[in-house]
């Protein structure tokens, strides 16, 4: 082999990543123009302009998990042995943010450490360099104030309603929205509720919007057998169909562990 760097495919690497890229989305059914260029970062950057409409999941200019799995499929069929493995990022309408390198998070991720043992430190010290404080005497005990009933103080009473206060605002409840029925939607949702009731299997749907989870929701009320609620925050949120009796798996159906980290070198 010549001292020349071959570099993940050779020269054949944009052609690779185009056919792919389009053979996979023909196949999904959303075929897109395809905008490539190289990223500062080191990695190939394409922008997928959809010709006739974004998939489901997808936003124009978001990040959803819809891009992340073809973005993580695709780089699985172009890394081959021997090469040196290069990046393809993926974007919808637009190309993608570039990812910091590893190098970089790592130097950033020290400092970090080093900036909050510095604070830890001088924490520490600082009560060491204060001069020492007559303590002020202790109020006289208040006779605490009881009830009308004569239960528990007052005071006391009044603790757990201002315990009650949520630390932060919790997600939607789907089920309370009033959204327009998809008798089609709402047939094909009820179809899988009842086999994952009569299989033992357990089912989600992701990357949906809130209207269409309470579509979901309501589509399932009535069918017995399986429960089915929204779980997770944010764009990790998902409807998940829990049967009342789980199967167990067949060993050889169960997929291999993998992770991003056998791509991203």
């Amino acid at each position: 082999m010549s001292g020349a760097q071959v570099v993940a495919g050779g020269g054949d690497f944009r052609p690779r990543v185009e056919k792919l890229l389009t053979d996979i989305l023909g196949l999904m059914g959303f075929p897109a123009r395809l905008d490539l260029q190289d990223a500062t970062d080191g990695s190939l950057s394409v922008a997928l302009h959809f010709e006739s409409g974004t998939p489901p999941g997808v936003e124009p200019g978001k990040r959803s998990q819809v891009l992340d799995s073809l973005q993580f499929l695709l780089n699985k069929m172009l890394h081959r042995p021997g090469v040196e493995r290069r990046w393809v990022m993926l974007g919808a309408g637009a190309h993608p943010e570039p990812r910091p390198r590893r190098d970089a998070a790592a130097q950033q991720q020290a400092a970090a450490a080093a900036s909050v043992t510095s604070v830890a430190q001088a924490a520490a010290a600082a009560p060491a360099q204060q001069p020492a404080r007559a303590s002020a005497p202790a109020p006289a005990a208040q006779p605490q104030q009881r009830n009308a009933r004569g239960g528990q103080p007052a005071q006391q009473a009044a603790k757990p309603a201002q315990a009650q206060a949520p630390a932060k605002a919790a997600e939607a409840d789907e089920r309370t929205l009033q959204v327009e029925e998809d008798p089609a939607f709402r047939e094909a949702v009820r179809k899988l509720a009842e086999k994952s009731a009569s299989l033992g299997r357990f089912y989600a749907f992701a990357a949906m919007k809130t209207e269409d989870r309470a579509r979901v929701l309501k589509a399932v009320e009535g069918v017995g057998g399986v429960k089915v609620a929204a779980e997770g925050e944010g764009r990790n949120r998902r409807v998940v169909f829990t049967p009342a009796k789980p199967a167990p798996m067949p060993k050889r159906s169960l997929l291999p562990d993998d992770d991003e980290d056998d791509v991203d070198a």
